[in-house]
């Protein structure tokens, strides 16, 4: 009986489950597997060539290399940003709390070209840049700015509600034994924080691995210089050639799954650890 009354406690677990696992087969696992099926059947040496020709792996680096930047820039500036909005009162906190959520709502492309139109050499920021020689739009750095633009929420939006959360009776107690504020604030408020920190890093970084829009108008598309991964899927696609498109598609897929495993698993320990500290 004790069994059956545990049971009811979820009413239609099996349903709800079977329905979760076919929903989840449909939109993610049985497109995800068709790639590696595709892949798959091309032989060995044919996806060697398709995977790594020079062109390729020049987009590879640029694309994972400025994602992971972009997401470390993010992780500091949206730390700043959130625990300003969290422990500050300034006029105009609202709209700032507003304005974060502008990368979701804007469509990609529309952020791509007002980025571009803004760093550009006759644009506002960009024509204050071009006399220091420094040259954001159609470069690999217009990408970074790209990617930090569309990945600042995620850090933010992750920390927030931690930081909301943080009872400041901790930070009291250290200062009242002595600790300066960068002690109370490595050794109180940063573990607590970092689980949700690492959490943005790989939303931020799984995000910018993917961005098409809203980097293509900044890049410039440069072949060996400024062009991303997902370009070059969309390039062989437009060009017929599948199976190059699907071995491209089948890499970022593996590499970005192991990057996010061993950040999730990062992120697990730091979990427990800060458990077992408390």
């Amino acid at each position: 009986m004790a069994y059956a009354r545990a049971r009811r406690v979820l009413p239609g677990f099996g349903l709800s489950l079977g329905f979760t696992l076919a929903y989840l087969s449909l939109i993610v696992l049985i497109p995800l597997s068709a790639v590696f099926i595709k892949t798959a059947g091309m032989g060995w040496e044919h996806f060697l060539n398709a995977a790594t020709s020079p062109r390729v792996v020049a987009s590879y680096k640029l694309s994972f290399g400025a994602s992971l930047l972009a997401a470390a820039i993010n992780v500091v500036f949206g730390l700043l940003l959130a625990w300003g909005l969290v422990r500050y009162t300034f006029p105009g906190k609202k709209l700032v709390d507003a304005l974060i959520d502008l990368p979701f709502a804007l469509p990609t492309a529309v952020a791509g070209i007002a980025l571009t139109a803004l760093y550009a050499k006759n644009g506002w920021i960009g024509q204050y840049l071009d006399p220091f020689a420094i040259q954001v739009a159609f470069t690999p750095l217009g990408i970074l700015v790209a990617l930090v633009f569309i990945g600042l929420p995620f850090i933010v939006r992750t920390v927030q509600p931690i930081l909301e959360d943080l009872d400041a009776e901790f930070e009291e107690a250290a200062a009242s034994l002595g600790a300066s504020r960068l002690q109370t604030f490595r050794r109180v408020v940063f573990p607590t924080l970092l689980p949700a920190l690492l959490t943005g890093f790989a939303l931020a970084f799984a995000r910018a691995v993917g961005e098409y829009g809203s980097v293509i108008f900044i890049a410039g598309n440069i072949p060996m210089v400024s062009e991303i991964t997902p370009l070059m899927i969309i390039t062989k696609l437009e060009q017929y050639d599948y199976e190059g498109a699907t071995a491209v598609a089948s890499v970022m897929l593996v590499v970005s799954f192991i990057l996010l495993l061993v950040i999730n698993g990062l992120q697990a320990w730091t979990s427990r650890r800060s458990g077992r500290e408390i």
